[in-house]
């Protein structure tokens, strides 16, 4: 790109994205969607990125905005930074948000707030490029394909910097990026911090049992039996997507969903109007998990689909039956990923329990700004030690994993 043409970029900030429109966001949130990643063998990669992530859609983002669930007194103001060029077409952006709060973002820096305050400095606002109240890995620095591309990501990460500064803010916090956006971000300067998920990779397999044949004798006849016991009181499964997804459905899932959240974490952060936004906007990419029992709904899991992967996000219920929560919420994943052809389920955050039914210990990865150089210094400080940590406890995690020891089962990277 000449210099001529970089000069006639523009970044601006939207505050709704009902001011910009769905294909031009789109085109830039998921430029490769209709290019499923496959192995050599024509079989899903499950190391493969997401081509068509559905958390950074326009669809998803704004049934958040059109529910009140982010804006309004959410603590989720956005910001999202547009780079045009000189005739107003939309090159990259960003889903940015001006945070007054660390909720809903599943990558903690309560620690780093609390250190800054007591050193006199207001940690809040700062800046969040996320997918909100979703602990999944995406895009993050959504950039259109075109010959603008490089020039458009770097005004994009200098948007970030002068909207930082603008705002008053604390600090820019990209979190669940991919590694195109963590390399790009990490040569402007921002740290690096990894977790740990558990997802369920897809190597091939034509059915469970073909899944069931990698594992150890005892860890096989263990989830048989757990599955089975699931069902016995009389419970059936239905999966639902699209049409499926009426309002009296919503309205059970939604119990579940609150009765759920409000004994973990006390308010939850996804309000009645966003599943009707969501099942209206993008029904089709959702795949709901439902219990039946005595002719009513009794629990549910809430999954969406990208290009290549199954993401598992909400479960509750209102009965409590044994190993009921395993099986809506990662043996049926299994399922609808091995007969759909995908490379991979993102069962969400935490849950070592994960472990048995077959997921494996992945890092993900975010990458943070922080304007104050003290602060910077010490954050980068406990980083370096986290991510040794974290290192260690995925090795620790995948010797303990339900896989046969002949190969079988080694730790994603």
């Amino acid at each position: 790109m000449s210099e001529a043409a970089a000069a006639d970029l523009r970044v601006r900030i939207a505050t709704s994205l009902t001011q910009i429109p769905a294909s031009a966001w789109d085109a830039c949130a998921n430029p490769h969607a209709l290019l499923p990643p496959l192995a050599a063998d024509g079989a899903p990669d499950p190391h493969a990125e997401d081509p068509d992530n559905p958390f950074v859609s326009h669809a998803f983002l704004s049934a958040l905005e059109a529910s009140g669930c982010i804006g309004r007194r959410s603590g989720w103001s956005p910001a999202y930074l547009l780079v045009e060029d000189g005739e107003g077409r939309l090159l990259a952006c960003a889903p940015s948000f001006l945070k007054s709060h660390s909720q809903g973002e599943y990558v903690f820096d309560h620690a780093w707030a609390d250190a800054y305050e007591r050193a006199g400095g207001d940690y809040y606002p700062k800046v969040q490029v996320a997918a909100p109240f979703t602990p999944a890995t995406g895009p993050r620095l959504l950039v259109a394909d075109g010959p603008h591309s490089d020039a458009a990501r770097a005004a994009l990460i200098a948007g970030l910097s002068a909207l930082c500064e603008q705002a008053g803010a604390s600090s820019v916090h990209v979190t669940f990026a991919q590694s195109g956006d963590l390399a790009a971000l990490r040569e402007a300067g921002y740290l690096e911090r990894h977790d740990l998920q558990f997802h369920w990779l897809n190597e091939g397999f034509t059915d469970y049992d073909g899944f069931l044949a990698t594992l150890a004798s005892r860890k096989r006849k263990a989830l048989k039996r757990e599955r089975r016991e699931a069902l016995a009181p009389g419970i059936t499964v239905d999966i639902l997507s699209g049409a499926a997804l009426t309002e009296a459905v919503w309205d059970d899932f939604h119990g579940f969903y609150e009765d759920t959240g409000s004994r973990k974490w006390g308010r939850p952060y996804l309000n009645r109007a966003f599943f009707s936004e969501i099942g209206a906007r993008m029904g089709d990419r959702i795949v709901l998990v439902m219990a039946r029992r005595a002719g009513r709904n009794i629990a549910g899991a809430i999954n969406f689909r990208g290009g290549n992967t199954l993401y598992g996000r909400n479960w509750g219920c209102i009965e409590q039956h044994p190993f009921l929560h395993f099986e809506l919420c990662y043996h049926q994943a299994i399922d609808y990923a091995i007969a759909h052809g995908l490379a991979r389920v993102e069962a969400g955050a935490q849950g070592e329990h994960k472990l048995a039914r077959g997921y494996r210990p992945v890092i993900t990865r975010s990458a943070h700004y922080l304007a104050n150089p003290g602060l910077r210094r010490a954050v980068a400080a406990y980083l370096g030690n986290e991510r040794a940590h974290i290192a260690a406890a995925q090795q620790a995690l995948a010797a303990e994993s339900p896989f046969r020891k002949d190969g079988a089962g080694d730790a994603a990277p």
